[in-house]
């Protein structure tokens, strides 16, 4: 039998690269698995439901927390997100880490329910920096990107409650730390299972 594969919490504010992190951990990385979350949110030009969200109403989502098929959720900026469970646990129990990309408040959550997750917070080389990320995306208008930059500032004074932070200077180095920290992770996580 696999060993049980690890829950992994990646944040970090908007802007920050955990897109194109993951991406780079995901192609390098057959044994890791990005769980995909549920959001009222509408797609941005481009993403597919089931593979970069799962796009669901209010009300959808409403009813998913009622019967806990969420691991976390979180409001943020108007708008539901959260982690559908059964994917996670079928993963983990055959042996992959399970990454989930999540806001600061579902991180705690997350924690709280499973003390053994690893906790990693991504850091944008500068604040300037990422600002120029979030505008250079073009999807948003002036007001949600005050609302994204404002956020980010509350969300980065969260980064110290994180297992490790990691500051995103170039995507392969970034990835290549991460999977560090998992290598580590890992043997902790099977020793104690011994």
């Amino acid at each position: 039998m696999a060993d049980r594969g690890l829950l992994v919490v990646l944040s970090g504010p908007s802007g920050t690269g955990k897109g194109t992190v993951i991406r780079r951990l995901l192609e390098d990385n057959p044994q890791v698995r990005l769980s995909v979350s549920a959001t009222t949110r509408s797609p941005r030009e481009g993403e597919r439901h089931g593979e970069h969200y799962f796009f669901v109403s209010r009300e959808e989502f409403e009813q998913m927390i009622r019967e806990k098929k969420v691991l976390e959720y979180a409001e943020y900026c108007g708008r539901y997100y959260g982690t559908p469970l059964a994917p996670i646990e079928n993963w983990r129990n055959n042996g992959n880490d399970v990454l989930l990309e999540i806001e600061v408040q579902g991180g705690a959550q997350v924690k709280e329910k499973c003390p053994d997750c690893v906790t990693i917070f991504l850091l944008p080389p500068s604040e300037a920096e990422l600002e120029n990320r979030l505008r250079g995306r073009g999807t948003e208008d002036e007001a949600t990107i005050q609302k994204r930059l404002d956020a980010a500032k509350e969300e980065l004074k969260e980064a110290s409650r994180y297992d490790y932070n990691v500051v995103n200077t170039d995507v392969g180095e970034t990835a290549r730390e991460i999977m560090e920290i998992l290598g580590r992770e890992r043997e902790k996580h099977n020793g104690k299972q011994g």
